[in-house]
């Protein structure tokens, strides 16, 4: 597992990997197969990790918006010397630290999230590749056995075809001599039961 692991990672060295769970056609990889538990397990973790990345950027954004809100805010309060403007510029002030500090947080929680979100979907990707070509690998055998099922029945039939035409004939030439020795009237009254002409023709004749 280690050896294979070294050699993915050697191979995979610089390549851009997808997110697959955004990808519809990695997801089409499941009309052929169904997933395991672990790929439902890796799917819904990195769907958790991509909603919170989600979440935190829109948060980001939205105290980014409120901050210059409030510090538009000051900028118009500059000029006015108030006890009202005052407090609202300390207000503002207060409001703007805590602001400075979500988004502190926020950049922290973010921070690590990409590494997180690669790590998911590298091994997401290494556990479909292996799920993918253990179904390829059987498939592939049984396209060998039913190519060589195939290919056998071929013969057989060609035989079975060359089998039935050699009755048929062997029929036909035996009712012949039985004709010309028994003559036509002891075979009439066997020809009442059967008569191998009589069968061909009807068989033509359902064709």
């Amino acid at each position: 597992m280690a050896d294979r692991d070294d050699t993915y990672e050697k191979a995979l060295k610089g390549k851009k990997i997808p997110i697959l769970i955004l990808d519809n056609k990695w997801h089409r990889l499941f009309d052929f197969m169904e997933p395991d538990k672990t790929t439902k397990k890796l799917e819904a973790q990195l769907n958790e990790l991509l909603k919170k990345q989600g979440r935190l950027n829109s948060q980001l954004k939205d105290i980014k918006r409120l901050k210059k809100k409030l510090m538009d805010g000051i900028v118009e309060l500059m000029n006015k010397e108030d006890s009202f403007s005052e407090r609202k510029r300390e207000e503002s002030r207060r409001l703007i630290e805590e602001c400075n500090q979500k988004l502190e947080a926020c950049e922290d929680e973010l921070l690590g999230l990409p590494t997180q979100i690669y790590q998911l979907n590298h091994d997401l990707m290494l556990h479909t590749m292996d799920m993918c070509y253990q179904v390829l690998k059987t498939n592939e055998k049984d396209i060998i056995e039913i190519a060589a099922w195939i290919a056998q029945v071929r013969v057989d039939l060609k035989k079975n075809i060359v089998r039935k035409q050699e009755k048929e004939v062997a029929n036909q030439e035996m009712y012949s001599f039985m004709h010309d020795i028994f003559g036509p009237h002891v075979i009439e009254i066997f020809d009442m039961q059967y008569n191998p002409m009589d069968i061909q023709t009807k068989k033509k004749e359902e064709k």
